[in-house]
C-alpha cells in the first residue's frame, strides 16, 4: 500500500515547483483542517494547499487505483494519467493539469517533467536471430542440433508457463485483447490488409470475425489457464548463440495470459518457413515442428492447450499472411495461409499432427 507522506508531498512539490515551495496544509477534498496524520491511504484525492514565490495555490493530487477493467497494472493507470495530462488543458472548461509524476518503491514523489515521449535502454546480448537459422535450413543446412534447439524452445515454454496466477478477470482482458485490440486480430484485419483485398475478400473477413466471438464465449471457461507468457515468441525475437543457447526479446501484451498463445507463435512459423518449398508441413521444419510440440507435451502435460489454441494461430496467420508485413509471398503461400486461418477455426480440438489439412482450400 501507497503512503503519501507529508514530508514526501513537500519533496514533490519542490521538485516540481522550485526550492522555495513550501506544503501548508493537505486534507480531504473540500476540508483543509489539520488532520494530524502521517500519511494518507492510496487511491484517496488529497486537496494540497501550498506557497510557490509568496503566492498561495490549491491543487489535487490523485492515484489512480487498480481495477479489473483493464487497469490492473500501474503502466495501464500510467497511460491513462499520461492521456490526461497531455490533453486536459486543450479542452474548453476542463481542469487544468498543474504536474505528472509517480511513486517509486518508497513512496517517494518523483515529477516528469514534459514529457514527449519514453524510451527503454536494455542490455546488449550475443547471438544471432533465430530467423536466420530457418533461412540457412531452407537453403540446405539442416543440422540435428536444429531438432534440439526447438525441444529447448519448448522446455523453457514450459517452465514460463509453470507459473499460475488466480485471476479470471485478467485471463478474460487476455482472450478480448487478442480479438480486439489494435496490435491483434481486429486492428490487423483492420490495418494490415487493404481493403477490398483481392485474396481474402470483405465478407470473408467480416465471416471470420463473427465466427471468432463463438470462440471468446467458449474460452471463458479457460480462466483456470491464465499462466506468465512471453506474449511474442518467434523467431525474430529470439538470438541463438554459437553454443545453441538462445535469449528472448521485446515480451510483449502483459505479464499473463494463454500458454497457446506463445506455443502457437513459434509453430506457425515453422508452417510458413515450410510453405516457401512445399505446399504444406514437411521436410525439416515438419521434424523441428512435431519436436517441438512433443517436448512441450511431455515437460506439461497439457493436452488441454489444444482446446484453446485455434484463434491464437489466426491472430499469428494473419500477421504473416499480411502483405504489409511480408510482401514477397508467393500467393500460392498467402493462400495457404488463409486456409488455415479460416478452417482453424471450425475444429473444437486443434489437431496439431495432422495440421496440414487446414491448409486445403
Amino acid at each position: 500500500m501507497i503512503q503519501l507522506k507529508l514530508q514526501n508531498i513537500e519533496m514533490y512539490l519542490k521538485r516540481a515547483f522550485g526550492d522555495d515551495a513550501q506544503l501548508i496544509k493537505v486534507g480531504d477534498i473540500g476540508n483543509l483542517d489539520e488532520q494530524g496524520m502521517k500519511g494518507f491511504g492510496y487511491g484517496k484525492p488529497l486537496l494540497i494547499q501550498f506557497k510557490v514565490d509568496g503566492i498561495i495555490k490549491e491543487a489535487v493530487l490523485s492515484l489512480m487505483k487498480g481495477d479489473k477493467y483493464g487497469h490492473q497494472f500501474y503502466w495501464d493507470r500510467a497511460a491513462i494519467l499520461m492521456f490526461q495530462y497531455e490533453t486536459s488543458a486543450r479542452m474548453e472548461r476542463h481542469v487544468r493539469p498543474m504536474g505528472l509524476g509517480y511513486v517509486d518503491e518508497d513512496d517517494t514523489l518523483i515529477s516528469v517533467d514534459a514529457p514527449k515521449e519514453f524510451f527503454i535502454l536494455n542490455e546488449k546480448l550475443e547471438g544471432h536471430d533465430y530467423f536466420l537459422d530457418l533461412e540457412r535450413i531452407k537453403n540446405g543446412g539442416f543440422r540435428e542440433s536444429d531438432v534440439e534447439t526447438a525441444r529447448e524452445f519448448a522446455r523453457w515454454l514450459a517452465r514460463v508457463h509453470s507459473t499460475k496466477l488466480d485471476d479470471p478477470h485478467l485471463y478474460y482482458r487476455r482472450i478480448r485483447n487478442l480479438i480486439g485490440s489494435s496490435e491483434c486480430i481486429l486492428g490487423l484485419i483492420d490495418e494490415a490488409f487493404p481493403h477490398p483485398y483481392p485474396d481474402f475478400s470483405n465478407t470473408q473477413f467480416m465471416a471470420l470475425e463473427k465466427r471468432l466471438i463463438d470462440w471468446r464465449w467458449k474460452l471463458k471457461k479457460y480462466a483456470h489457464r491464465l499462466s506468465a507468457v512471453h506474449g511474442d515468441f518467434h523467431p525474430w525475437n529470439v538470438l541463438v548463440d554459437d553454443s545453441g543457447d538462445f535469449s528472448v526479446l521485446d515480451r510483449s501484451r502483459g505479464e499473463w495470459g494463454e500458454p497457446g498463445g506463445d506455443l502457437a507463435t513459434m509453430a506457425v512459423n515453422y508452417l510458413l518457413w515450410s510453405l516457401y518449398e512445399h505446399d504444406h508441413l514437411n521436410g525439416p521444419y515438419e521434424i523441428m515442428y512435431r519436436a517441438y510440440f512433443e517436448e512441450y507435451l511431455k515437460q506439461t502435460g497439457d493436452t488441454e492447450v489444444f482446446e484453446v489454441m485455434a484463434p491464437f494461430f489466426v491472430f499469428r496467420g494473419l500477421v504473416i499472411a499480411s502483405p504489409e508485413w511480408y510482401p514477397d509471398h508467393p500467393k500460392r503461400v498467402r493462400q495457404r495461409l488463409f486456409n488455415l486461418i479460416v478452417n482453424v477455426l471450425e475444429d473444437d480440438i486443434f489437431d496439431w499432427e495432422n495440421i496440414n489439412k487446414y491448409m486445403e482450400s
